[in-house]
C-alpha cells in the first residue's frame, strides 16, 4: 500500500522539527495525532522511520530515504499549486523566509509588511537564525544569505550589496578618547561575533581589519548594537541599521569601509512555481530598495 499525502505531510513536519509537539503546532493538530499518523505510515511502509533520543525524533536510514522522496513530492505539489495560481491574483498561503538576524531584524519586517499589505491572504514567516538555513529539509521556502552557496541543487540570485562601518557613541569617545586610526583600536573595547560561532567567512569583519580579541561578543547583530548603544565599546555595523540607532556615529570611515552582499537562495525544484517566483521577485526588489533607502538615511 502506498502512503497518502496527508501522512507524508506529517512525516515531513516531524523530520524538520524533530518533535511531535512542534510538528503538531505547525500542522495545527495535537501531538498524539501526529504520533498516530507516524505509526500508521511506518505500518504502511513496514519500516521504522524515527528513533527517539534526548535530541528529539531522529530519522533512521529508512526515514532519510523517505525524506528525499517526500521532498520531491512536496516540490511537485508546490509547483502544481503555483501553476494553478493566476499571475494576476494576489498571493495566498504561507511562505517562510530564513535569514541572518541583521537582515531579519532591520530589513525584512518592513519589506514583508509591504508585501503583506498587497497580499492580505498571504502568511509570511521570518525565521531569524544565526546560522545557515537548511533548505534541503525545508526549514524555509527560501533564504537570505551573505554568501552564494556552491553546493546543492539551489537557485541563487544576488539581491544587493550593503556597506558596513565601525561605530560607537559620542559618550564612549568622550570617556575613552578619540579613535584616529585602526592602530588605536588596540586600546579600546571591541564588540563583535563569538569567534567560534561565525558561520560564514563573510561575517568575520574584525579579523579582516586585524582585530584578534573581542571583549564583548554575541552571535546576534541586535545584541552587539545594543551593547554599543550603552556606550561600552566599538563594533562593525551594517549602515542600514544606523537609522534605527541615531545616537551611533561612524568612525574611521576613510580606513574601514566594508562591502558585503545578500543573496536569495531557493530550491531548484521551485523554479516553475509561479507563486514563489512572484514572491521572490517582490522580496528581492523590496530588500534592494530598503537597503538603498536606509543607507541614504544613514549618510544624511
Amino acid at each position: 500500500m502506498n502512503p497518502n499525502w496527508d501522512d507524508m505531510r506529517v512525516f515531513l513536519a516531524v523530520a524538520r522539527e524533530e518533535s511531535l509537539s512542534s510538528a503538531g503546532r505547525i500542522l495545527k493538530i495535537d501531538p498524539a495525532t501526529v504520533g498516530r499518523r507516524i505509526a500508521r505510515l511506518e505500518s504502511t511502509l513496514d519500516a521504522l522511520l524515527f528513533t527517539k533520543s534526548q535530541q528529539g525524533y531522529m530519522l533512521t536510514a529508512a526515514g532519510e530515504r523517505l525524506l528525499e522522496h517526500g521532498l520531491h513530492a512536496e516540490e511537485a505539489m508546490r509547483a502544481a499549486a503555483g501553476a494553478m495560481t493566476g499571475s494576476t491574483k494576489s498571493l495566498s498561503g504561507q511562505i517562510r523566509i530564513g535569514a541572518p538576524d541583521g537582515s531579519a531584524n532591520y530589513l525584512l519586517p518592513q519589506v514583508c509588511a509591504r508585501i503583506s499589505n498587497a497580499n492580505p491572504d498571504l502568511d509570511i514567516q521570518i525565521l531569524a537564525l544565526p546560522r545557515i538555513i537548511n533548505l534541503s529539509r525545508r526549514e524555509a521556502d527560501m533564504a537570505i544569505t551573505v554568501s552564494a552557496p556552491t553546493a546543492g541543487k539551489l537557485l541563487v540570485k544576488k539581491v544587493s550589496d550593503y556597506k558596513l562601518h565601525m561605530v560607537t557613541t559620542q559618550d564612549y569617545l568622550d570617556r575613552h578618547g578619540p579613535i584616529r586610526s585602526v592602530a588605536d583600536l588596540g586600546g579600546h573595547r571591541l564588540i563583535g561575533y563569538i569567534p567560534d560561532m561565525i558561520f560564514d567567512r563573510e561575517l568575520d569583519y574584525l579579523n579582516d581589519i586585524g582585530v584578534d580579541r573581542v571583549a564583548l561578543a554575541s552571535n546576534s547583530v541586535s545584541v552587539q548594537l545594543r551593547q554599543v548603544s550603552l556606550g561600552t565599546g566599538v563594533c562593525v555595523a551594517h549602515d542600514f541599521t544606523l537609522p534605527f540607532h541615531p545616537h551611533l556615529r561612524k568612525i574611521l570611515m576613510d580606513q574601514v569601509s566594508l562591502t558585503r552582499s545578500f543573496y536569495l537562495v531557493r530550491h531548484q525544484g521551485d523554479q516553475r512555481n509561479e507563486r514563489l517566483n512572484r514572491f521572490a521577485e517582490a522580496l528581492t526588489r523590496g530588500i534592494r530598495d530598503e537597503v538603498a533607502r536606509l543607507e541614504a538615511d544613514a549618510d544624511a
